[in-house]
């Protein structure tokens, strides 16, 4: 059955601008197996990816069908079926701070073929997704991307960050706690069935975390993956002592130059609704026998297993980068629906080119957190701390990872008051880092 979401139509500005060019802007029938396949093939050729294989398209048919799936068409190109842009998009929850969520549209797949830059088509596209968004109630837009360049032009920041951990398990011992819970081994399909549970139970405890479901979770396990490594995953699965599911890991082992007892972990991905859980997810994995290098893509910048092990220096970070990027289409909502580390009043006067976030808002934080974001247009109260900021600034301090006195001190954000950095940094930050542990 199709989503209301599904069918939103597609943006009028957007639809007149590339049809200016003679370009067809339009919605995909994800019901019509000849126009969605040229899409994917379309998205494929766009990420330089090879051509989906006939044997493989009906999976791939089926796993995306749930998505918002739009297009641009040349009809004088060769091949007037294949987009020349593609963009698939859906509502989900994003965690935000205080263990609390807001409607959020994730945007993904977004292409343009070569054969046709610089034609703001991209443009067109993403403001397309961000009326589209607002228009059906999402207070924030997510994506991450694969190129960092282009997104802050239409708002988005970097709100939620990733690290590359690696641990070298030869020099080092495990001297974090002791669980009297135990770890199994399970296979995938069971996980496949029973381990979204767990993911959704702890979704609220990181900001920066989104709901989903369907395909990002199968092929998370390997299920949606066609590749040889994906075949190598393997499962554990943590009970406590009272014989409870409270986390799991999956992870690939793999030889390196044939050597039989040098082998190398990959983590792909570790969840735990429990410390507990954590410290022996991470154990297990640590004293694996025949390893020489543990590596952890797509973690947190901050991870406790670096203060569990015996030596510090055999975990290391070997990169840290952008990964989540987000954009506040109602400022009012977004601003509400998070929880703020204490009391405080503070204008914020924000700057949005596109006109969905722009204003200044007195935001008020009670003792518990909880804010109250009203329009201000008066002077600003005495001694209450007051800054001037773009809708980007203020989208990579939403989820509490970036500090406001770096922004101030980088030039991003203008002090009308002195010491307002310092309160802004004190009522933003967050106790967890942000993180998401997928891609999407």
């Amino acid at each position: 059955m199709t989503a209301e979401y599904q069918t939103l139509p597609i943006d009028v500005e957007s639809h007149d601008r590339l049809a200016a060019q003679n370009l067809v802007f339009g919605l995909v029938d994800t019901t019509n197996t000849a126009e969605f396949s040229a899409w994917l093939q379309a998205e494929s050729r766009g990420f330089h990816e090879s051509p989906i294989a006939p044997e493989h398209l009906e999976e791939q048919l089926r796993a995306v069908a749930d998505r918002r799936t739009t297009g641009v068409w040349d009809p004088t190109s060769a091949e007037p079926v294949s987009p020349v842009s593609t963009v698939s998009s859906w509502p989900t929850e994003l965690t935000v701070p205080g263990s609390r969520s807001v409607p959020a549209w994730a945007i993904s797949a977004v292409t343009v073929s070569p054969t046709h830059r610089r034609r703001g088509i991209a443009r067109a596209m993403l403001e397309s997704e961000l009326r589209t968004a607002a228009g059906f109630g999402s207070a924030v837009a997510v994506l991450t991307v694969s190129e960092a360049t282009i997104y802050s032009r239409y708002g988005f920041a970097p709100a939620a960050m990733m690290a590359n951990w690696q641990i070298d398990p030869r020099r080092t011992r495990w001297t974090g706690p002791s669980s009297d819970g135990r770890v199994h081994f399970v296979s995938l399909e069971q996980l496949r069935d029973e381990g979204l549970t767990l993911v959704e139970r702890v979704r609220l405890d990181t900001p920066g975390q989104i709901e989903f479901s369907g395909h990002l979770w199968e092929r998370l396990l390997g299920f949606a993956d066609n590749s040889a490594k994906a075949k190598t995953k393997r499962a554990v699965r943590f009970d406590d002592a009272n014989g409870t599911a409270q986390g799991f890991a999956v992870f690939r082992v793999t030889d390196v130059d044939a050597s039989f007892d040098a082998h190398i972990l990959e983590v792909d991905y570790l969840v735990a609704a429990t410390d507990e859980a954590y410290a022996a997810l991470w154990r297990f994995l640590v004293e694996m026998d025949l390893v020489s290098e543990i590596k952890a893509p797509l973690r947190p910048v901050r991870e406790a297993f670096a203060w569990q092990v015996s030596d510090f220096r055999a975990v290391r970070k070997t990169s840290e980068r952008d990964h989540l990027w987000t954009r506040i289409l109602d400022l009012r909502v977004a601003l509400e629906a998070r929880l703020y580390s204490g009391p405080g009043r503070i204008v914020v006067d924000v700057a949005d080119p596109l006109g969905f976030a722009h204003g200044r808002i007195l935001l008020e934080v009670d003792e518990l957190g909880a804010a109250t974001a009203t329009a201000w247009e008066e002077a600003t109260p005495e001694g209450v701390a007051d800054v001037s900021l773009s809708i980007n600034e203020l989208n990579a301090l939403y989820l509490g990872g970036v500090s406001g006195v770096t922004l101030a001190r980088a030039g991003r954000i203008t002090e009308n008051r002195d010491g307002s950095a310092v309160v802004l940094d004190s009522l933003f930050q967050s106790a967890v880092s942000p993180w998401l542990s997928i891609w999407f």
